[in-house]
């Protein structure tokens, strides 16, 4: 048996949300919750997230140089 309730998201996707058949039918499931507004998703990096992740991952190993080849 199915855990969605199908005529409560065909409804809410093709009359609330004004989707077409073919655009509610082509979404995943995440993405109709996501538009639906429910699940809260993960919040957009920030720069401290981002430096974190350039110091975990260089670009090219400390010490290395670029010799402008596109080769490190």
């Amino acid at each position: 048996m199915s855990s969605f309730d199908w005529p409560s998201l065909m409804r809410s996707g093709l009359h609330g949300l004004r989707l077409t058949p073919d655009q509610f039918w082509s979404l995943t499931p995440a993405e109709l919750r996501m538009m639906l507004g429910q699940g809260g998703g993960m919040p957009a990096m920030n720069r401290a997230g981002l430096d974190a992740l350039l110091e975990a991952y260089p670009d090219k190993k400390q010490g290395e140089r670029d010799d402008g080849s596109g080769r490190v």
